[in-house]
C-alpha cells in the first residue's frame, strides 16, 4: 500500500453552539495530527468542553481494508508552574524529562499499564492530566520538555506496532486543566474509563480487601506442605485471611525459571486436594500461581503447542517459549487448566503472572491463518482474559485473580478484581509508592502491596516501617511468622489489628496523596469524620478543618510530629503509641490555632480525639 505521508493540522473552534461552554479560563491547545493517513480519512473533534475537561474524538475511516500508518496526536503546553511528571509506570522517578529522554513516554496496552499522563505542580496541583480510550491497542503518551522553549511537547502516538488492517478506529482523548489536586483528575480518569463497555470493571469480593499471606518471599520454590499449613494457622490467628501459594508448586526443578513449567502437575505437592482441604479447615481462602503465556522447553506440552508460540525467552534460569492466543486450542488449554484447578483442588483464586509477555514482535504475522481465528495479539489477550473469568465465575462468582503491576490498565480490571504492587522485596518506599500509584487509577479494584519481607535481626522499628507504609493497601505478608522473634510477632500483631479495625477509612475513596515529586512524604484517608494520615519524613501536617477523630502513623525514623492547625480544635485526648501497641502517652490538652508537636516513638501512632 503506498502512503502518502502529511500534516493535518486541525484548528478547533470552541465557539461552536453544539459543544457546552466552560466557565473557567483554562488552557486550549491546538492539536495536530501528523503521520501517513491515505487511504484513511481522519478526523479530530472536540466533543466536549466543560469544566476545565476537554474531550475529543479521533476517527480514522476507509472505505477498505489496510493497514494505518504511524499517526501522532501532539500538542504543546508550556513549562510553568511543572514539577513533576505522573506515570502509571514511573514509581519513584516522577521527574520532567527532555523530550528525546525514554523517561518522558508510556506505552499502554491490554495488559501493559494505563494510558494516562499528569503534569504536576510542586504543591500537587493539576495542571494537564490527559488520557486515551483505546486501553487495548498499543499506545504511546509521551510529555517531554523541549529545551529550546521551555515547553512541554505533548504526544499520544498510534499505530507504531504492528497492525493488522482495518477500516475504522475511534478512540477518545481526554485532557484535564482544572486546577485542582492531581489525584482527583487521576480517580475521575479512572471513573471515565468505566463508562465505557469494554471497561466495566468486575465486581471485587470482600475477601479481595482482607490481608492475605503469600508463600514467595518465606518460601520462594521450596515449599514443605506442613512448613505452609504452620504459617496459615499462624496468618489466621493475626488476621490473615487468604494464602496464595507462589511458583515452585508446580515443579521439582529450584532454579527460578520456567524450563519445565506449562504443563501444571502439583509435582511439589502432589495431594493438593488434600492440603487445599486442610487449609481451607484451619478458615482460609487458597490461590495458586500460574505464569499463564508460558511453555518451558521442558515441559511434556511443549510439543503440543510446537507452531503456536509468539516468541523465546532464554533467559539465566532456561528456556521457555510464549503461547500464542490467538490459536482457540491455546486459549481453550489455558482456560480449561484453570476451570479443572477449581473443580478438582476448590480452589478459591488465582495469582495469574506474566500477562504483559504477550506481545506482537516483529516477525509476527498479523493475520487471520494457519489456524488462528485473531490477526491482533491485543485482541485475542482480550478474548483469552475475558473467557478466562466468565468460566472462572460461572464456578465461583467470588474467585480473587489478582494482576501485579504493570499490567494494571483500565482493561484489566474487568478481568481481575486485585492489583498488586510490582515486585520491591524489603522496599517500604518503593512499596508506598507503588500501591500509591495503583490507588490513584484502580477505582474500587483491590490494591495489595508486594509482599511484606524483612531481615529477621532488624530493629522492631525498621521492621514496622514495612507494615506503615503500605498501611492506605491490602497488606500481604510473606515472612515465616514461625520464625519471628517475640517482639516482632508483637508488632505484627498490632499493626495488623490497627488495619482491621480501620480498613474502612485507610481503603476509602477519600484517599490524597502529598508530594508527588518527592514519593508521597503524606498520605491521608478519611470516612465519616475520622482521618488517617501517613507520615514518613519530617513534614508538618496542615489540619484545615476539624475531624471527630485524628490517627497519625510515624512511619519514619524520627520522634515527633508537628502539626499546623488553622483554627482551634478545643479540648481533645491524646494517646500514643509505640510500634509494639504498648502505650506510652495518654493526656488532655487543647489544641489551638498554630503549630503543635506532639512526641511519638519512631513508627509509632498517635490518636487524637475530640472531648
Amino acid at each position: 500500500m503506498r502512503k502518502i505521508f502529511s500534516t493535518i493540522i486541525i484548528l478547533l473552534s470552541f465557539l461552536s453552539n453544539n459543544i457546552a461552554q466552560s466557565s473557567v479560563m483554562h488552557l486550549k491547545p491546538e492539536l495536530k495530527i501528523e503521520g501517513a493517513v491515505e487511504p484513511f480519512m481522519a478526523n479530530l473533534n472536540l466533543i466536549s468542553d466543560v469544566n476545565g475537561i476537554l474531550t475529543y474524538k479521533f476517527e480514522l475511516i476507509s472505505d477498505r481494508e489496510a493497514v494505518p500508518g504511524a499517526i501522532t496526536i501532539t500538542w504543546d503546553v508550556p513549562v510553568i508552574n511543572i514539577s513533576t511528571l505522573w506515570k502509571s509506570n514511573s514509581s519513584y522517578q516522577k521527574f520532567l524529562y527532555p523530550n528525546w529522554s525514554s523517561n518522558a513516554k508510556i506505552t499502554s496496552r491490554t495488559t501493559n499499564n494505563a494510558p494516562v499522563m499528569s503534569l504536576v505542580s510542586y504543591d500537587d496541583e493539576n495542571q494537564l492530566t490527559f488520557a486515551c480510550s483505546d486501553a487495548l491497542n498499543t499506545i504511546t503518551l509521551s510529555a517531554g520538555l523541549r529545551e529550546e522553549d521551555a515547553t512541554f511537547a505533548c504526544e499520544i502516538k498510534l499505530f507504531r506496532e504492528k497492525t493488522s488492517p482495518l477500516k475504522s478506529y475511534t478512540t477518545y482523548i481526554r485532557l484535564d486543566t482544572r486546577e485542582i489536586h492531581f489525584s482527583e483528575c487521576l480517580q475521575d480518569v479512572s471513573d471515565w474509563w468505566e463508562e465505557f463497555p469494554d471497561c466495566k470493571p468486575v465486581a471485587v469480593p470482600e475477601q479481595a480487601k482482607l490481608p492475605m499471606y503469600s508463600s514467595w518471599y518465606s518460601f520462594h520454590q521450596n515449599l514443605v506442605v506442613e512448613d505452609l499449613l504452620e504459617q496459615c494457622r499462624l496468618a489466621k490467628r493475626l488476621g490473615y485471611e487468604t494464602i496464595i501459594i507462589d511458583d515452585g508448586w508446580q515443579t521439582l526443578d529450584s532454579n527460578r525459571g520456567y524450563s519445565f513449567t506449562g504443563d501444571w502437575k502439583p509435582e511439589r505437592i502432589p495431594n493438593m486436594k488434600e492440603f487445599v482441604q486442610k487449609v481451607h479447615d484451619i478458615g482460609m481462602k487458597f490461590m495458586l500461581w500460574y505464569s499463564v503465556p508460558y511453555i518451558g522447553d521442558k515441559a511434556e506440552n511443549f510439543k503440543k503447542f510446537e507452531g503456536k508460540y509468539l516468541t523465546y525467552w532464554g533467559g539465566e534460569w532456561g528456556g521457555s517459549y510464549t503461547l500464542d492466543p490467538r490459536y482457540p486450542d491455546v486459549r481453550e488449554f489455558l482456560i480449561s487448566t484453570y476451570e479443572n484447578a477449581v473443580k478438582e483442588w476448590n480452589l478459591d483464586g488465582f495469582k495469574l503472572d506474566f500477562v504483559d509477555e504477550f506481545i506482537a514482535y516483529d516477525d509476527t504475522e498479523l493475520t487471520i491463518d494457519n489456524g488462528r481465528d485473531y490477526a491482533s495479539v491485543n485482541e485475542a489477550v482480550d478474548r483469552l482474559l475475558t473467557d478466562i473469568t466468565s468460566s472462572l465465575h460461572k464456578l465461583n462468582p467470588d474467585i480473587l485473580i489478582e494482576f501485579r503491576q504493570s499490567y494494571i490498565g483500565p482493561l484489566m480490571r474487568k478481568y481481575g478484581n486485585m492489583f498488586r504492587a510490582g515486585d520491591c522485596p524489603d522496599s517500604y518506599i518503593f512499596n508506598r509508592i507503588r500501591t500509591t500509584d495503583l490507588k490513584l487509577t484502580s477505582g474500587n479494584t483491590a490494591v495489595h502491596s508486594d509482599m511484606l519481607m524483612w531481615n529477621k535481626d532488624e530493629p522492631v522499628e525498621s521492621a514496622a516501617l514495612q507494615m506503615l507504609n503500605v498501611m492506605f493497601s491490602v497488606p500481604q505478608l510473606s515472612v515465616k511468622i514461625s520464625e519471628l522473634s517475640a517482639d516482632h510477632y508483637k508488632m505484627v500483631e498490632f499493626l495488623t489489628k490497627y488495619w482491621l479495625d480501620n480498613r474502612e477509612v485507610l481503603l476509602s475513596s477519600q484517599f490524597i496523596p502529598y508530594g508527588a515529586s518527592l514519593g508521597y512524604p503524606l498520605l491521608s484517608a478519611q470516612s465519616e469524620g475520622k482521618i488517617i494520615f501517613g507520615l514518613y519524613s519530617d513534614r508538618v501536617i496542615n489540619l484545615d478543618e476539624f475531624y471527630s477523630e485524628i490517627n497519625i502513623l510515624n512511619g519514619k525514623m524520627t520522634g515527633s510530629v508537628v502539626l499546623n492547625i488553622a483554627k482551634d480544635l478545643g479540648n481533645v485526648s491524646i494517646n500514643v503509641y509505640n510500634c509494639l501497641g504498648d502505650l506510652q502517652l495518654s493526656y488532655s490538652d487543647r489544641l489551638n490555632k498554630g503549630l503543635e508537636e506532639i512526641k511519638v516513638p519512631v513508627a509509632g501512632i498517635i490518636k487524637i480525639k475530640k472531648r
